[in-house]
């Protein structure tokens, strides 16, 4: 997902398989054959994604102490920076930029984890990308936006790598993909004829509205309107009335709830009806949200994420399964967002990374990018299937989209959507 310019007792070390060994203490230093690496998360920790985002560190933090907090040669330290702010609420782009800066200046720090906004990882991966040291290894379990990775908007994706060598990597896919899944949902499980789409006018929402308004047409779903909706207004009563009048049997929202999604929601039911006369769709920029659980209007609408949903790795057991049991003893509940498991698989790939360089950013670099990549074998992957990085483009081979559908304060997995 993004905006833009838009995870007790330390278990075994083959608990979500990477293997261990090796020693280190002070950063940098060389102690016992080994040396500590610092990898970093970049995520908002402010506003309404503060829950996912502390979550995702909370997951993380208990994978690494399952592996004693080394791999290969190395130990690791966790730095969590925060790239939002109080006044905004949201991830912020001067903080991005100057979180991008002290990744870059960082002598210990080899690779960064995020971030969660497409727009925070546009204005950090060229920075990251011409480190002096590197390229620098950014890995991110939630931006989505096509354009970091393949053809998009103009100027993409090479914007995103100034030195001519790739170093974006992610382990969710693309919101082409979520789109498009998204579109198919709405015509064959649906039913649905109109729809009117809003998107919030940033990087993120305009391109998944972009990506299901493309496919809802070839399926024949007549697309009333394509509009951007203004954050900082107080009501869309206007807003809502205006397309009532044009009667859809749809509302597919482009963007993240952060952006007085709320009170979206809220009008949307007011003024349209609840969301099963008139059906409403939002992508995962609405998932890993207490408050909009919370909202009354928000029951029945539904939700695509772009990876496996939490329900579903808890379901099909193994070393996910595992980690989320050990999270819930130690935190008293899951995490709020299925983005979690997620940031434990983007440390997973700079981990795999890490034991097969020679400790420098460039080296950690280029074991993603060079030779055959990185993969991770699905009996240790937090997804539970390989996690496999294209090293010629950075994007996983994984085309995982879920449906889910709020129910009972939460969002409930509905029903894995096929990607063509």
């Amino acid at each position: 997902m993004g905006k833009p310019v838009r995870a007790l007792a330390i278990v075994a070390v083959a608990t979500l398989g990477i293997a261990a060994c090796g020693g280190g203490s002070s950063d940098g230093a060389e102690s016992g054959g080994g040396k500590t690496l610092t990898i970093a998360t970049d995520l908002p920790l402010q506003g309404a994604s503060a829950d996912a985002s502390t979550d995702t560190n909370n997951m993380i933090e208990l994978y690494l102490e399952s592996i004693g907090n080394k791999v290969g040669d190395y130990t690791i330290k966790l730095e969590k920076y925060d790239n939002s702010t109080a006044t905004a609420g949201q991830w912020d782009a001067a903080t991005c930029t100057a979180n991008a800066q002290k990744h870059v200046a960082s002598d210990t720090e080899v690779a960064v984890m995020g971030e969660f906004n497409s727009g925070c990882s546009k204005l950090e991966a060229p920075v990251l990308n011409q480190d002096p040291n590197g390229p620098m290894l950014q890995v991110s379990h939630a931006a989505t936006n096509p354009g970091l990775t393949k053809t998009w908007d103009p100027g993409e994706p090479e914007l995103y790598a100034p030195s001519g060598k790739k170093s974006f990597a992610r382990v969710v896919t693309t919101d082409d993909y979520q789109g498009t899944a998204a579109a198919d949902f709405a015509k064959e499980d649906l039913k649905v004829t109109s729809c009117y789409i809003l998107n919030d006018n940033q990087t993120y929402g305009q391109g998944i509205a972009k990506a299901f308004q493309t496919q809802a047409e070839k399926n024949g779903i007549k697309i009333l309107g394509n509009e951007a909706y203004d954050e900082k207004a107080p009501n869309y009563t206007a807003l809502f009335q205006k397309i009532k009048g044009m009667n859809p049997d749809c509302i597919y929202v482009g963007g993240i709830y952060d952006l007085n999604g709320g009170q979206l929601l809220k009008d949307k039911v007011s003024v349209l009806g609840d969301n099963e006369k008139v059906k409403f769709m939002v992508p995962d920029g609405w998932t890993g949200y207490p408050a909009l659980d919370k909202q009354p209007q928000a029951v029945g609408l539904y939700a695509t994420f772009a990876g496996l949903a939490t329900e579903q790795l808890q379901k099909q057991g193994g070393a996910a399964a595992d980690l989320l049991k050990k999270y819930e003893a130690k935190y008293g509940q899951g995490p709020r967002t299925s983005y979690a498991l997620y940031g434990v698989a983007g440390v997973q790939v700079i981990l795999e990374a890490i034991k097969n360089s020679d400790g420098t950013k460039k080296g950690v670099r280029d074991a993603v990018f060079e030779g055959a990549g990185v993969t991770i074998p699905a009996a240790d992957s937090a997804t539970g299937k390989d996690i496999k990085i294209d090293p010629a483009t950075g994007d996983t081979t994984a085309k995982d989209i879920s449906v889910l559908q709020e129910k009972d304060g939460e969002q409930k997995f509905l029903k894995a959507q096929p990607v063509e």
